[in-house]
């Protein structure tokens, strides 16, 4: 019985009170755009079992661009092989998360005699993207390349058609 009197003047106190305040108003949800993209990866650290200082710093001298068709799923993120580029191939998503302008995603691919998983993740508007990668290839279970890049990219047009 006390509680609810007590329900009761809770609700009572609630009418006298000052009007509900307006909603916020909802993000627009930040929607990257398919169509014709150039990336750009430039590497900022190479390793292997056995990389020596001078592969190394020839590693770091590269920068891979590209221009492609980029798909968008229904999930707002790119293309899983657009993403991992000459990392792996036949690619999926782990795990996944694009939300208000912010791209965290792990792939997994195929990677010539082993696998790779890239962890990717970074910012995105329409029309760009500046993302941060790590990938680890492993044979056999084994660890053999780690790699990390910079990877930017930016919209430039619809897809050419046929």
């Amino acid at each position: 019985m006390r509680y609810m009197m007590l329900g009761a003047v809770l609700g009572l106190a609630a009418c006298g009170s000052d009007p509900a305040p307006a909603p916020e108003a909802e993000e627009a949800p930040v929607m990257m755009q398919a169509g014709q993209w150039e990336l750009t990866r430039k590497t900022t650290g190479y390793n292997t079992p056995t990389v020596t200082p001078a592969q190394y710093q020839e590693a770091l001298k590269q920068i891979g661009e590209e221009k492609l068709c980029l798909a968008i799923d229904q999930d707002g993120a790119p293309d899983a092989d657009a993403l991992a580029g000459p990392e792996g191939q036949d690619c999926i998503y782990k795990d996944k998360l694009v939300r208000k302008g912010r791209l965290i995603v792990t792939l997994s691919c195929k990677a010539g005699a082993g696998v790779s998983e890239l962890m990717v993740e970074g910012n995105y508007t329409a029309d760009s993207m500046t993302l941060g990668t790590t990938m680890t290839k492993t044979e056999g279970g084994q660890p053999v390349l780690r790699t990390t890049h910079d990877l930017t990219a930016r919209r430039v047009g619809d897809c050419p058609s046929g």
